[in-house]
């Protein structure tokens, strides 16, 4: 449902439409006071996606919170296993905010109308995950919230419903081009607004807006073997870096131990929350001899790389589906569990096996390898979503009316490695509160308001906003006529390298696509960054970006010279987002002299808090700074599980 475009300027423009996303349209408009403000809020939700398409629906395990409904637990514990988990990488005051909120964020939602699973006594269920622990880590805890094996679909639908009765406007499958900022304003960097393009039409928009927030999502598709859905190019990361910003800690990427072999769907981690085993070639569980006190369920950077090792080691194996390949597989066993709890509690899981490798879980073993699953990193955040740079000097530089949310952002609560179902539980939770944030922000200012001004309908849209706006119609442009754009002098913010046909060039041009582009730099990434990589590595990896992948990203050209229904030409720009953040990533990583969490360097295999016990950030010309960690209550001590 695509709006009216209105001439007056939005409060909000939220991009994504996802759990952050859509609780942070809640967020606003429940706590927007229209008798004070005057007037209507003015709200819009950007998706380059039907809303209940959104990746939020994939999440299977559950989201955690200690509500103590199966045993006794402490929002404490749940905070000192967040920490723990992101390898004291994690800014212990945001962690503070995440585990003590949790209970009333997953009470909201069940108000909101998520069907959580139930206990017999009627309260919700919950289930064993990974890295949480009791006491301060001396026991697994029952701490996450479940709804099956569904949890993220459940959510998914039931914010989009409370969305739709507070009447929210959505502009579906309009894809954001440009996050424009402006650097010359003299109170500081400030957000002026969006550029988007309607994928249905083909028409580009410039959206003034009071206050945008980035919530995109992830960046899954930078690697071959990946959980993430196809829309997952890091739109948000690269939108920001684009706009002069900066991201944090983006050498740190999750990957999933259970990947279905050779598919990167997600096996969840239910299914080990639930009594599944994993067992090496000759049937041993080898995570005893990895994490003898927590087993299976030790913190997900912790089991990849107990399943490498054991790959590497030769009791890998092979995929059935692929009996004469490689022996990089381990065994998940849910034969222990039955199908009657299969089928009740994880149902997903089950059908998955089933109709991806023909395996029946209840009698047979299934083929399980690790997967691309969650960017820790991203968008600089502080408690309220806000925006912001870090200097030379260490110092932070907010950006006014520039907020982030969900995976896209970093607000450091998951550090080096994040625990299971703290995905969902940080995207609610911090979604709120950047829409609690933006409408106090409104509501000042209209409280500040001349109450005898009138407001002009027709007032011009910021300079730096029309600028933007030619300059990406001058991009579209040449991408649907290369050969009429070729010879003129191309804007600043064009893309470079379009080749007149019948140029040598041309040929790679025509058969070049960015689907190509994105799959050679994900088997790129996999086999340079993925799990454990090096400086020979990541070196070689930062260069074929810079001489190979970026290059032919800036030729491609759209086959086709319509703009409207043209997926092509937004696969373009995510291939263009795919290797503006992969440099930086790669960038991020180089400089990172240590091993932590999920980022595992060879030739730095220690953690090193007297050198690194600090966060990167990173910018799209490749210049870093640093902040140091915050630690409010538990010093950095050995991780072990």
């Amino acid at each position: 449902m695509n709006p009216q475009l209105p001439t007056l300027p939005y409060d909000l423009i939220i991009v994504g439409a996802g759990a952050a996303g859509l609780s942070a349209a809640l967020g606003f408009l429940r706590s927007f006071d229209t008798e004070a403000a005057g007037r209507d809020p003015r709200v819009l939700v950007v998706s380059k996606l039907q809303p209940l398409r959104s990746h939020t629906g994939s999440a299977e395990g559950g989201i955690a919170a200690s509500l103590g409904n199966v045993e006794h637990d402490d929002w404490h514990w749940h905070y000192f296993d967040t920490v723990k988990g992101g390898d004291f990488l994690v800014d212990q005051d945001m962690a503070k905010i995440l585990a003590h909120d949790a209970p009333a964020t997953v009470i909201a939602l069940e108000h909101d109308g998520v069907a959580f699973s139930r206990l017999q006594d009627g309260h919700i269920a919950q289930r064993l995950f990974g890295g949480h622990t009791s006491d301060f880590g001396k026991a697994s805890v029952h701490r996450t919230a479940y709804a099956a094996d569904r949890i993220g679909h459940q959510i998914l639908h039931s914010l989009w419903q409370q969305c739709v009765k507070q009447n929210v406007d959505f502009a579906e499958e309009w894809y954001v081009t440009d996050l424009v900022v402006d650097h010359d304003d003299p109170d500081g960097a400030a957000c002026r607004g969006i550029v988007v393009l309607d994928t249905h039409t083909g028409e580009l928009h410039a959206l003034a807006a009071a206050n945008v927030i980035l919530a995109t999502g992830g960046a899954g598709r930078l690697f071959h073997t990946t959980s993430n859905s196809w829309d997952l190019t890091g739109d948000g990361m690269a939108l920001a870096l684009r706009a002069g910003l900066q991201l944090e800690d983006s050498e740190f990427v999750q990957f999933h131990p259970t990947g279905l072999a050779h598919t990167g769907i997600l096996l969840s981690e239910a299914a080990r929350g639930e009594g599944g085993v994993l067992r090496n070639a000759n049937g041993e569980a080898f995570m005893e001899r990895y994490a003898p006190d927590h087993k299976d369920l030790a913190a997900r950077d912790v089991v990849t790389r107990s399943i490498a090792s054991e790959v590497e080691a030769g009791r890998g194996v092979a995929d059935p589906m692929q009996p004469n390949g490689p022996k990089d597989c381990v065994w998940l066993d849910l034969r222990s569990l039955g199908r009657q709890t299969l089928e009740s509690k994880l149902p997903e899981v089950y059908s998955t096996i089933r109709t991806y490798a023909g395996i029946d879980a209840a009698t047979d073993l299934v083929p399980v390898k690790p997967t691309a699953h969650y960017t820790m990193g991203g968008i600089p955040i502080d408690k309220d979503g806000r925006v912001y740079t870090v200097g030379a000097d260490g110092e932070r530089a907010f950006v006014s009316g520039l907020y982030a949310a969900g995976e896209c952002s970093c607000g450091s609560v998951h550090g080096a490695n994040r625990l299971g179902a703290n995905s969902l539980l940080d995207a609610c939770l911090f979604g709120h509160r950047a829409g609690l944030a933006v409408c106090s922000s409104v509501l000042e200012s209209a409280a500040q308001a001349d109450p005898d001004a009138t407001s002009d309908v027709s007032a011009a849209l910021p300079p730096a906003l029309t600028q933007a706006l030619a300059r990406r119609t001058a991009a579209i442009d040449s991408l649907l006529h290369p050969a009429a754009t070729s010879g003129a002098s191309a804007p600043a913010n064009a893309p470079s390298g379009n080749a007149p046909h019948g140029t040598a060039d041309n040929n790679d041009r025509d058969n070049d696509n960015p689907y190509a582009v994105m799959s050679d730099l994900g088997g790129l990434m996999e086999r340079d960054l993925a799990i454990h990589c090096s400086e020979q590595t990541i070196t070689h990896a930062l260069e074929s970006i810079e001489s190979s992948i970026a290059p032919r990203a800036q030729r491609l050209t759209a086959h086709s010279a319509s703009a409207a229904f043209n997926q092509e030409l937004v696969a373009i720009m995510e291939s263009r987002n795919l290797a503006l953040v992969a440099t930086a990533m790669a960038t991020a990583t180089l400089a990172r002299h240590e091993s932590r969490g999920s980022l595992h360097r060879d030739d730095f295999p220690q953690r090193d808090d007297s050198g690194f016990l600090k966060h990167s950030f990173v910018g799209s010309r490749g210049e870093l700074a640093w902040e140091p960690v915050t630690i409010v209550d538990f010093q950095p001590q050995a991780r072990t599980y």
